[in-house]
C-alpha cells in the first residue's frame, strides 16, 4: 500500500507540472505568466485577469463533495480576503481527475447548492457555514460563483501528457522524441526549480523565459524525468534513437565520453571502449575500401591514466592509434585519418584532446557523427552544424554500455 501510495503521489505531481507546461505554452502573450503553489497550485497571469487554479490527479479515487469541499472554503476566503482589501477580482478553477463518481455533480451549481455541499461542516458535533464565519450573503456568494470554475472530468494522466508534447512539437517545429527527451525533460526540471523557490517572486515565470530556458540541445540527465519513464525504458529510447543502426554507413563516428576522475574504474572505462570498438567498426575482408572504425576522446582523464590506459591496450594487443607517430612528434591528421582495415588491424582511433578533436574533425571531409557523453554540463561545442552532435548526460559511466 505504501508503494501505491508513494506511486500516486508523484504521479500527482507530474500532473500538476504537466498541467503548469500545459497552460505556459498555451498563453497566447510571452509576456503572460504562471506561479507555482503561490494562491493556488498554479496561478495563471494574463494581462488582465489572475486564475487560480488547484489541479489534482485522483485517478484511484471517486469523486464525492467533500474531496473538493476544503479548495472551495479556501477560494472563497482568499475571495473575501482580496475584496476587502480592494484588490483586483481572481478567478477561481478547480481541476481534477476522478476514477468515478462524475455523475453526482451537476453543473453549473447554485448558491444553495454551494452552501449545502460545500461550505457546511461540523466541528465538535456542532455544525457550522463557511459564508456565516466570512459575514458573506447570498449576493456575495453569487458574485463568488460567477468566478468559480469547477472541472471533475479533467483529463487523464496519459492524455494531458500527450497534449503536452504536441504542444511542444507545434512551438518547437521538432519530432515527438525531441520533444519529449531534450524539451519536455528540460520544462520538468524547471517546473520542479520553480516550486521549490522559498520566495514567491521567485516561483514565476513568464511563457518568453519558460521557452528560452527549456530550449536545450542536450539529452539531459533529469532524475524526474528518469523517474517518470523509468531508467530502462530512458536508455532503450536513447539506443532506439541514436544507436540501433543494424546497416552502418562508412562514417567518420566520434565518441566523446566524460569520466570522473575520483571515481574512475580503470577496467570500466576499457570495456566501453572495446563495446566501442566491436559495435562501431567493420574491418572484416569483405568491408575492403569501406572499412572505418570510432574515433574516441575520454574527458576528464588524467595524462597520467591515460598513458597507463594506452600501455594496457598496446599489453593487450588491442590495435589503436592516437595520431602521433613518435615521441615528440606533432599531431598528424594523417595519421590519425589512417583507414582501419583487417589488414593493419586498428580498433579505435584515441584522441589525446579537445585540440586535438577539433584539428581532425575540421579536417575530415566524410560525413562525420559526434556523440558526446557528459556527466554534468556540456564541455564541448561543435561550430559546424552541418556536422551531427547528439549531447547526452549521464550519471556514470558504465551507463554507456547500455545505450550504446
Amino acid at each position: 500500500m505504501k508503494d501505491r501510495s508513494a506511486v500516486d503521489t508523484i504521479r500527482g505531481y507530474f500532473y500538476q507540472f504537466d498541467y503548469s507546461i500545459l497552460k505556459l505554452l498555451q498563453l497566447f502573450d510571452h509576456n503572460d505568466s504562471i506561479a507555482l503553489e503561490c494562491i493556488e497550485d498554479v496561478d495563471i497571469c494574463t494581462a488582465t485577469e489572475v486564475t487560480a487554479v488547484q489541479c489534482k490527479y485522483y485517478s484511484g479515487t471517486e469523486y464525492n463533495h467533500s474531496v473538493i469541499k476544503p479548495a472551495v472554503m479556501y477560494m472563497l476566503t482568499h475571495f473575501k480576503a482580496i475584496r476587502d482589501e480592494g484588490k483586483p477580482v481572481v478567478r477561481y478553477s478547480l481541476c481534477g481527475n476522478y476514477k468515478a463518481g462524475q455523475h453526482k455533480l451537476t453543473l453549473p451549481i447554485d448558491v444553495a447548492f454551494l452552501k449545502q455541499h460545500f461550505l457546511r461542516y461540523s466541528e465538535r458535533k456542532v455544525e457550522r457555514c463557511h459564508h456565516d464565519e466570512l459575514n458573506l450573503s447570498d449576493a456575495d456568494l453569487a458574485e463568488f460563483l460567477s468566478v468559480l470554475d469547477i472541472d471533475i472530468n479533467a483529463a487523464s494522466f496519459e492524455d494531458q501528457f500527450a497534449q503536452v508534447i504536441q504542444e511542444l512539437q507545434t512551438t518547437y517545429g521538432c519530432t515527438p522524441f525531441t520533444a519529449e527527451y531534450f524539451y519536455y525533460n528540460n520544462a520538468i526540471a524547471l517546473m520542479r526549480e520553480l516550486a521549490i523557490q522559498p520566495l514567491l517572486v521567485n516561483r514565476t515565470i513568464t511563457k518568453r523565459e519558460f521557452l528560452k530556458r527549456s530550449d536545450t540541445s542536450s539529452v539531459l540527465f533529469n532524475e524526474w524525468f528518469v523517474l517518470k519513464k523509468g531508467e530502462k525504458a530512458h536508455f532503450a529510447a536513447l539506443r532506439n534513437q541514436y544507436f540501433s543502426n543494424l546497416n552502418l554507413s562508412p562514417f567518420e563516428r566520434f565518441f566523446l565520453i566524460e569520466v570522473d576522475p575520483v571515481t574512475l574504474v580503470r577496467s570500466d572505462l576499457k570495456d566501453v571502449l572495446h563495446m566501442l570498438s566491436k559495435k562501431w567498426s567493420k574491418t572484416t575482408k569483405r568491408d575492403g575500401n569501406s572499412s572505418f572504425c570510432p574515433y574516441v576522446y575520454v574527458h576528464g582523464l588524467p595524462i597520467e591514466e591515460l598513458i597507463l590506459l594506452k600501455k594496457e591496450l598496446a599489453t593487450e594487443e588491442f590495435g589503436f592509434i592516437d595520431g602521433y607517430d613518435f615521441q615528440g612528434a606533432d599531431f598528424s591528421v594523417k595519421s590519425i585519418a589512417k583507414r582501419a582495415t583487417y589488414d593493419n588491424e586498428i580498433k579505435l582511433k584515441v584522441l589525446n584532446s579537445i585540440a586535438d578533436l577539433e584539428v581532425i574533425l575540421g579536417a575530415v571531409t566524410k560525413t562525420r557523427e559526434v556523440y558526446q557523453f557528459h556527466l554534468e554540463n556540456s564541455y564541448f561545442d561543435l561550430a559546424n552544424k552541418a556536422v551531427k552532435h547528439v549531447k547526452i548526460q549521464l550519471k556514470k559511466l558504465t551507463d554507456i554500455k547500455v545505450i550504446i
